[in-house]
């Protein structure tokens, strides 16, 4: 999956998405998704701009996240997944955008 294609699918789900206030930033190797998401409608862009919360992994990793076959804890604790900032919004991923 190309970072484009991760892009159009957070617009997607950001679309659907309660406005929370706070942005959070996706790094990979390829480039970012920067989700800024203190308005009614959340914003989706590939900026690199500073974030409440920034998680830094692969877009390998991510997939693995979303299929189920990476628990989130674990990639955290292995090292795959590294989340710089509010903690807080990253605990809120999962509910944001199921």
């Amino acid at each position: 999956m190309t970072l484009d294609e991760i892009t159009e699918q957070f617009k997607a789900l950001a679309s659907k998405a309660p406005s929370i206030g706070k942005t959070l930033k996706f790094t990979f190797d390829e480039g970012h998704v920067f989700l800024d998401m203190t308005g009614e409608t959340p914003q989706v862009s590939n900026e690199d701009k500073d974030a409440d919360c920034n998680i830094i992994t692969s877009l390998e990793t991510l997939m693995d996240l979303r299929n189920g076959k990476l628990n989130p804890m674990m990639a955290v604790m292995g090292g795959k997944v590294k989340i710089k900032g509010d903690m807080g919004v990253a605990m809120k991923l999962q509910s944001l955008f199921s």
